[in-house]
Parts: C-alpha cells; structure tokens; sequence
C-alpha cells in the first residue's frame, strides 16, 4: 500500500482562500467591464481566453492522463459554471446588487444540505457550525430593509445559488476520481462553448474596445477564470464541499476590503459586525475548539 500523499488540509483551505481573494478584488473590475458589453459577450470571451490557456498548461504535461475519466465531471461543471453565472446576471437587472449578495449567498448552508441529501453522509459538526456563523455574517453585510420584497430577480439569483452549491458539490466528487487538470480545462471549455453559442441571440450584442474592456478581459481571463477555477478544482480534491462553500463565504470580506482600497469604502458597524461572524465561522471550522460528539471528521464525501 502506498504512502498517504496528500498535502496539508490548510494548503487547500489557503487555496480556496486565494480563490476567494480574487474573485472579491476583481468584483470592481467585472462590473466597470460589463459597462462597456453585454454580459454574455464577456463571459464567452472570458472562458475561452481562460480555456485556452488552461489547454495549454495541462496539455503540455509529460505524465497526461487519459481525457475520457474526466469528459463528465468537466461537462457537467462547466454547464453549471456557465448557468449560474448567466441566471444570476439576469437575476441582477431586476433586483439591487445588496439583495442579489445576500440570495448568492444561500449556497452556504444549501452546500452542506444538499451534500447530506445526495451523499448521505452529514458534516463535521464543527463545519455545520461555521457555516451559520458564515451565512449570518453574510446577512449582517449585504441584507437591507427591502429583503421581504420578493420579485423575478430575487427568483433568479435564488436559483442561481442553487447552481452554485452543485457546481460545489459536483467538483467535491469528481476531483476524487478524475484528473483536476482536465477537469479545470473542460469545465471551462465547456462553460466557453456554451457562451459562444448563446451572446449573439440571448440579449443585444454591444461592446466598446476600451482600455478598461481589455484589462477587464485580461485579468478575468486569467485571474478571476484559469487561475481560480484550477485552484479551486484541485483543492477541492483535498477539503470537503461544506468547508469550500464556509471559505467562499469570505468573498464579500474581499469585495468590501478592494472597495475601501479603491474608493474609501467605509463599513458600517453592522457589516463589520458580519465581517467578524464570517472569520469566527471559518476559524471554528478549522480549529474545532473543543469536541463535539463521537463524528470522525472526513476528508471526501462520497
């Protein structure tokens, strides 16, 4: 029997984090972009300079393993990636950007539910924990007055976090049994395949080849796409969905931290408050001060 060889539990929990870090400072540069295009347009153009890209680097590996194991989990990751991103865009014409963070981020406690329905096998207590830390501090910073108020866009963005929690969970269990290189390149290239063929008919086609437009396409491209989406496939192949979903919760955290940097942003004491509900939920996830019960903590769920 061979050795153990996975790496530290953190390095993967640093990885999403990393993710994370990215997705939140980018979130400036996504919205100045889209202002200069139509959104499918960006997206299709985004994926496939990333998928592209990715092509490459893993193409090029010596030891490549076989393409079919991977073809499945790649497709089916990619059509949830390219759907959830174009629901909740939709979902945003129609509802205000601090309801639309708040439905997003469902996916945190959808993540460890959904996990248990379709694996049959619950969290680690600690994480269950974490997560309504998380989700609470997730409220605290983007819920506002109108949140009882439910319209089409609200609808929208709900289902999208849907998408997003399986896009979690999807890639919790293909990174056990596929390749994570092929997996980031296919899933990527699928999510690319799918924007190609929907920007010229799903909404009006507008783009102005501004500065902010290439450095938007450029840093998204590899970023916020190939570096981000790689990262978080081959950490995922080392950490549970339930703990993804907790480290992704830090988003609006990264958002709010580029906002000040960029503009002087300023929280207010309710969101720093929920700020602080989000690190204290990852930090019990990951410290575990104490026991909880006789559950053995697990690294994949099947």
């Amino acid at each position: 029997m061979t050795a153990d060889r996975r790496p530290p539990i953190w390095r993967a929990d640093l990885a999403l984090a990393a993710v994370c870090l990215v997705w939140g400072t980018t979130f400036i540069i996504v919205k100045e972009t889209v202002a200069d295009m139509s959104v499918l347009l960006f997206l299709a153009i985004r994926f496939s300079i990333a998928a592209v890209l990715l092509a490459v680097i893993f193409g090029l590996r010596k030891d490549r393993p076989p393409l079919r194991p991977s073809l499945r989990g790649g497709v089916l990751a990619g059509t949830l990636l390219f759907f959830g991103y174009a629901i909740q865009t939709f979902g945003l014409r129609y509802t205000t950007a601090s309801k639309a963070g708040f439905i997003t981020g469902l996916y945190v406690p959808l993540v460890p539910v959904l996990g248990a329905l379709v694996y049959r096998r619950a969290p680690h207590a600690w994480e269950v924990l974490g997560v309504i830390f998380a989700f609470t501090g997730m409220a605290l910073m983007t819920i506002q007055k109108d949140i009882l108020s439910i319209g089409r866009g609200d609808l929208l963005v709900a289902v999208a976090a849907v998408v997003w929690a399986f896009h979690i969970l999807v890639l919790s269990r293909y990174t056990k049994i596929a390749d994570v290189g092929w997996l980031a390149v296919i899933q990527v290239a699928t999510a690319a395949v799918l924007g190609c063929c929907t920007f010229w008919w799903a909404e009006p086609v507008r783009v102005q080849w501004t500065t902010t437009v290439w450095i938007g396409l450029g840093v998204t491209s590899v970023l916020a796409t190939a570096f981000a989406f790689s990262a978080q496939t081959w950490a995922q192949k080392y950490t549970t969905a339930t703990r993804t979903a907790l480290i992704f919760s830090l988003e609006p955290v990264f958002a709010w931290l580029a906002s000040y940097v960029a503009v002087g942003e300023v929280l207010p004491p309710r969101g720093i408050a929920g700020a602080v509900l989000i690190l204290t939920g990852i930090l019990v996830a990951e410290l575990k001060p104490f026991r909880l019960g006789g559950h053995q903590p697990h690294i994949i769920e099947e």
